[in-house]
């Protein structure tokens, strides 16, 4: 059991997993992986240019994923207000914060290469494709994750993990063939 869901249950003074808990879950999730896909897109438009700096980089990185955190958030928020006709409580709020979180976490992988092709360990073009394979395996982790919480065996979760690993590489593809 993750810290997360140890966490949750914590919180819920429950035993078993709540519904809450699993929605809560799927959302954090759900934006994790919508935000590898958009990172992707990013970092190979970063990787095919060759004079992208550094700093460059590390600013479309950032900002990336902090316009996406953003964006979510503010669309969060107004839908929280057209619904339920008032603005978010403090619980409602730090769920949406909860929610939104992972929004921020695509930038770790490719800020971690870039800073290690600063230091000089690698060109920053091959970290950059480093980073985007690193994303991609990342869609595959988390579908074959997703296989076997389903309850499917090896084989089908398998089949998940690459199905989604084809998701991502196909965006990667686009921007490839497209040139930016």
């Amino acid at each position: 059991m993750s810290d997360l869901d140890a966490e949750q249950l914590s919180a819920a003074g429950s035993s078993e997993p709540s519904a809450q808990n699993f929605e809560l879950r799927r959302e954090r999730l759900k934006e994790r992986i919508y935000s590898v896909i958009t990172m992707l897109a990013v970092v190979v438009g970063l990787a095919q240019n060759a004079h992208t700096r550094h700093s460059t980089a590390a600013l479309y990185v950032t900002g990336t994923a902090v316009g996406l955190w953003l964006a979510t958030l503010v669309a969060d928020m107004q839908a929280h207000r057209v619904v339920h006709r008032r603005l978010a409580d403090r619980r409602e709020m730090r769920n949406l914060l909860s929610v939104s979180s992972p929004l921020l976490t695509c930038a770790a992988g490719p800020l971690l290469m870039i800073a290690l092709s600063w230091v000089g360990d690698v060109d920053l073009s091959t970290a950059l494709w480093i980073g985007v394979g690193v994303d991609v395996a990342s869609m595959a982790v988390w579908g074959f994750v997703g296989g076997r919480g389903m309850g499917g065996g090896v084989l089908p979760s398998c089949v998940a993990g690459l199905l989604d690993a084809a998701i991502g590489s196909g965006v990667v593809m686009v921007k490839v063939i497209t040139g930016h």
